[in-house]
């Protein structure tokens, strides 16, 4: 059941850079990292978890905000070592800064411009 998991290139922390990318607009959302656990963890519940190096621990995206990500789709690169869920993403944000994306700023001819709205408070979403 695991051998697929061996398939992946951990790095020398055992984690794996993830892309989560919607599934049906193909916008990049978010990246993180994942460990084995994770990663076993996203494939048998088809929700995403990641490894936060932060919080040096196993991390279910939405456990906090409430914003869960249904995975639809996990898929491997060509050289094994990185890996991006195709997701749903639930309450439309995946930031948070309360965004839709965590990709939110473009570099323009004065530096980085923030192009994409607040669509909800952190504060509201975070109650700590």
């Amino acid at each position: 059941m695991s051998a697929w998991l061996d398939e992946i290139k951990w790095d020398d922390k055992g984690l794996v850079p993830v892309i989560a990318q919607d599934r049906a607009t193909g916008r990049v959302l978010m990246f993180a990292y994942a460990n084995r656990e994770a990663v076993a963890l996203t494939a048998e519940k088809r929700t995403a978890h990641y490894y936060t190096r932060s919080r040096g621990r196993l991390w279910h995206k939405g456990e906090e905000s409430g914003h869960f990500q249904d995975v639809y789709e996990i898929r491997l690169d060509c050289d094994g070592d990185v890996l991006i869920y195709l997701i749903d993403q639930q309450g439309g944000i995946a930031c948070h800064t309360g965004r839709q994306s965590c990709f939110f700023r473009v570099l323009q001819a004065d530096g980085w411009v923030t192009v994409d709205p607040v669509l909800k408070d952190p504060h509201d979403i975070y109650k700590h």
